[in-house]
């Protein structure tokens, strides 16, 4: 019999494919978010769940009574929305999907950093609005970001990604701060402080996991230390950033921009954000092309073939 699995939401077809090959597959039709009553339903009906950061699953989900799942394939790098701990003591198996959204995500947060910088947003929104009267010498200025220092806060391999592609395309220079001084910088100077480094950034580019350490890292304090000019991009978590705090620093000139494609109350957006002229805001685009998005099934599929072939899942996070 072939293990019952669970979709919780629309995947590429070519993985879709794979994965009926193998198992009995359940999709998500309405591909719309599923509810912690549908979530705690599946755990007594499958084998496996594969959700998505759209699928919040606390310990209410994971210690459901009588529950038959034994493996949560997350399609997704991030597991926040997942209990690790809950799922441990219920003895199930958690795993993702890291390394195949490094390049994607690297190619998103440059482009949050041009449209940033060059008001871009701002134009088109002028343009479709109507409101454009043609060109005039000080229309929309923005900066260039030839020569200007892009603060990485965090090193992995999605910040490497970003770091090589704003030298080599853009001519930026290249500081990060993280917990630990990596042995390999690439030629990048290394800050010991966030602060320090928030202070010399023209571009402050958020490359961290989300987490009770990294909540609200940004607030208005650090914002403070920013150069007036200087832009923020987050393609990294919501909850990193006070958005709050955010809003009222790019209304008061603390800093002159800010380019969004993650946001703590996915899918809604703080007000105050949506009404600030001053901001790029993308609907959490990062891993948003199809090469992507088919890689990140293809090895949710691996995980699953791992586990129901009885041996350790290449990406177990729990």
């Amino acid at each position: 019999m072939k293990p019952k699995i669970l979709i919780s939401r629309s995947w590429p077809d070519a993985v879709q494919q794979r994965l009926a090959m193998r198992y009995d597959v359940t999709l998500n039709e309405t591909d719309t978010p599923l509810t912690i009553d549908q979530l705690k339903a599946a755990m007594t009906r499958y084998d496996a769940v594969c959700p998505t950061v759209s699928d919040k699953m606390p310990a209410e989900v994971l210690s459901t009574p009588d529950a038959r799942v034994k493996i949560v394939a997350n399609y997704g790098v991030g597991f926040e929305h997942i209990d690790l701990e809950a799922a441990t003591a219920a003895g199930i198996v958690v795993t993702n999907t890291p390394d195949v959204l490094t390049d994607t995500t690297a190619e998103l947060a440059l482009l949050l950093m041009l449209m940033t910088s060059r008001r871009a947003g701002e134009g088109e929104r002028e343009l479709r609005e109507g409101r454009w009267v043609g060109w005039r010498p000080t229309h929309l200025l923005g900066r260039s970001l030839a020569g200007k220092t892009l603060g990485l806060v965090g090193y992995g391999r999605i910040a490497r990604a970003t770091a090589q592609r704003a030298k080599a395309a853009l001519g930026m220079e290249i500081a990060y701060y993280s917990r630990r001084r990596v042995a390999d910088e690439d030629s990048a100077t290394y800050h010991d402080s966030l602060e320090s480094l928030a202070a010399i950034s023209d571009v402050l580019s958020l490359h961290t996991p989300g987490g009770a350490e990294t909540h609200h890292l940004i607030d208005a304090a650090l914002l403070s230390r920013m150069k007036p000019s200087a832009i923020l991009i987050n393609t990294a978590r919501g909850s990193v950033v006070n958005e709050a705090e955010l809003a009222k620093a790019l209304a008061d000139g603390v800093i002159a921009g800010a380019g969004l494609d993650v946001y703590q109350g996915e899918p809604k957006v703080n007000p105050l954000l949506l009404a600030a002229p001053n901001t790029v805001l993308l609907p959490h685009l990062g891993s948003a092309t199809l090469e992507t998005r088919t890689a990140m099934g293809m090895r949710t599929a691996d995980n699953l073939d791992a586990f129901f072939d009885g041996k350790p899942p290449r990406d177990r996070v729990a």
